[in-house]
């Protein structure tokens, strides 16, 4: 089965490390990130897609994806 996220947060370092972390967990970049300005918070949000093929693994809506 094939899992999808969309991480999203703040253009920080704790934004990257999410992403890093993720990659080593065995997710995949999916396409390329966007950016978007938060004129209300004055800040840049930042978005990544990801995906992960799993084995073994039935979906239901109630399935944690950040688990895998």
């Amino acid at each position: 089965m094939k899992l999808y996220r969309y991480l999203t947060g703040p253009d920080e370092s704790a934004f990257c490390h999410r992403v890093t972390a993720a990659l080593n967990k065995g997710w995949q970049l999916h396409g390329t990130p966007t950016l978007t300005f938060d004129a209300e918070q004055k800040r840049v949000i930042c978005g990544q897609a990801i995906i992960k093929e799993v084995e073994g693994v039935e979906y239901t809506p109630d399935l944690k994806l950040s688990d895998f």
